[in-house]
């Protein structure tokens, strides 16, 4: 197989960054690549919450907070992942904040847009540039970015989160362009509905009445769901696959009424 790398489907001693970490998708995946035999640097601001998640995830597991919206802390961070571990092969950015407002909100409307893009969109080209040049050192680097479905269509009312997720999926394609010739391969999911703490506030009755009249699973989805998908996007194995979209919604984007 000319220009391939061995078709591996282990993670076993790789190195990953997750962001996020200290709940929902983000905990299921940094525990599901330490399951795994990753190494997982487990990042995120809150450091206690961080440091549960570690301990959970075993002893190759280590803590970092991190605000993604602090681009000096980018740095510093990445470079402390890489000091402890010896180097980095995945980085998942996943790190996200509701972001719901409305256009007549005047200034609270620009402070929501700020950090929605801030925190999801200007960081993840910041970590993936902070992270290049130990990725460029590995033989099966990946990136996997978390979007929404939101960078797919819109909600009334959510246009800060809908532009950065949107952004996101644009990066996700640019970036796989550009790295591609070095063998990085960079992807994103788009999550649908999904349990997390972003829809804890959600009534389980109207969890239930969107899941039926939107999904073709007629359900919302579990973290560790779209963790299994980001756990195939890493593999050295997916070394084929690069600036893919991937809806992960339970049929959302595929069912019309």
């Amino acid at each position: 197989m000319t220009g391939a790398p061995a078709l591996s489907r282990s993670v076993s001693g790789r190195v990953a960054i997750v962001t996020g970490a200290a709940g929902g998708m983000g905990r299921a995946t940094a525990l599901l690549l330490a399951s795994e035999g990753a190494k997982v640097a487990v990042t995120d601001l809150d450091l206690a919450a961080c440091e549960a998640v570690a301990a959970e995830a075993g002893p190759d597991a280590r803590a970092f907070a991190l605000d993604v919206a602090d681009g000096a802390a980018i740095q510093r961070v990445v470079g402390e992942v890489a000091a402890h571990f010896g180097r980095i092969d995945i980085l998942i950015n996943n790190a996200g904040v509701s972001s719901f407002a409305s256009l007549e909100a005047g200034e609270e409307y620009e402070a929501v847009w700020h950090r929605a893009i801030a925190v999801m969109l200007t960081a993840h080209q910041r970590m993936v540039r902070a992270a290049l040049p130990f990725l460029r050192q590995s033989d099966a680097a990946r990136i996997v970015n978390i979007a929404s479905t939101e960078g797919l269509g819109a909600t009334p009312g959510d246009t800060p989160y809908v532009a950065a997720k949107t952004g996101v999926t644009g990066l996700t394609r640019g970036l796989a362009v550009d790295l591609g010739r070095e063998g990085i391969t960079v992807n994103c999911i788009c999550p649908g509905p999904i349990r997390t703490g972003m829809t804890d506030a959600v009534p389980e009755a109207d969890k239930a009445v969107f899941a039926r009249r939107r999904t073709a699973l007629r359900r919302y989805g579990e973290p560790e769901e779209v963790a299994h998908v980001t756990l195939s996007l890493v593999l050295p194995a997916s070394s084929y696959i690069t600036g893919a979209i991937i809806p992960v919604d339970g049929g959302l984007t595929a069912r019309n009424a």
